[in-house]
């Protein structure tokens, strides 16, 4: 079974569920495709030994058949080429590698060449088989990285995905191929507002879901209120704590330190193995 979990903003407290929901499990894989920020490794510490370049492909025009038409521009919607009177310009950071300005030359004047745009570490802890993207510093496209990381997954196992924050594109090619996503949120009206924008997401792509309130006591009901007049199950709350809150600081995951929310985030698990089997 594969379970997502996301938040339609940053800081909710994605990463602390869903490693702990990881710990939990003993044995999973665990993929953060976080990749502009990854940091679930703070908790589960696993040794990165293995690292794997991602590429992307990227128009290279040759000069003596080109005849500067302009046709591979007109196509191009991200604007990633352009055409002046004796050159072609092409701007990699905009290129989605679709391969349409080649179907479109009339002269067969584009060759592809790789370009680098991060990496894929992977690294094994307490059972389990960990993985997470690094986008390189400068790229704006984190969608390839978060392919690259997709096609790591075991469907033998429980996979557990960290998606980005938000409700972007990264966020969708991570959920998308998910059984069960886990929505976190906060009682705020921050984190009511873009829960709302995350619920709308995960019920386009149909994937059932259900909600984790994090830091429970900070704010007010109006996201219980929300969930119960939308019907959407709440799965668990995770009260506002100091003790939390230290330990969230020093790196160590709630149920490395107290077995009460060991059993509590496994019976997360089961409700959400109840949900999908209806």
């Amino acid at each position: 079974m594969i379970i997502s979990v996301a938040s339609g903003k940053g800081g909710t407290g994605k990463t602390t569920v869903a490693t702990n929901l990881a710990l939990s499990l003993g044995k999973a894989q665990f993929i953060d495709c976080d990749v502009e920020e990854p940091n679930a490794n703070i908790f589960l510490k696993a040794k990165l030994n293995e690292h794997e370049d991602v590429t992307v492909e990227i128009p290279e025009i040759d000069k003596e058949k080109c005849d500067y038409c302009g046709k591979c521009s007109e196509f191009c919607a991200y604007n990633a080429l352009a055409v002046v009177p004796s050159d072609v310009l092409v701007f990699p950071e905009l290129c989605h590698s679709c391969g349409g300005c080649e179907l479109v030359c009339p002269q067969n004047a584009i060759n592809w060449k790789r370009k680098p745009v991060g990496k894929v570490e992977h690294g094994v802890v307490n059972g389990i088989d960990f993985f997470h993207g690094l986008l390189n510093v400068g790229e704006i496209q984190a969608i390839p990285v978060i392919k690259a990381l997709k096609k790591k997954i075991d469907n033998k196992k429980n996979v557990i995905l960290d998606a980005p924050p938000g409700t972007s594109c990264p966020v969708i090619e991570t959920i998308n191929v998910s059984d069960y996503c886990i929505l976190v949120t906060e009682p705020t009206p921050f984190g009511l507002h873009d829960l709302k924008l995350a619920v709308e997401v995960v019920r386009h792509l149909n994937i059932p879901f259900g909600v984790i309130i994090n830091r429970d006591g900070i704010g007010n009901n109006e996201v219980d209120f929300y969930c119960q007049n939308e019907k959407i199950p709440v799965i668990m709350k995770i009260p506002q704590s100091e003790k939390t809150a230290r330990l969230y600081s020093k790196g160590i995951a709630l149920v490395s330190e107290d077995h009460k929310w060991h059993e509590m985030f496994g019976l997360v698990f089961s409700r959400i193995q109840e949900e999908v089997r209806k």
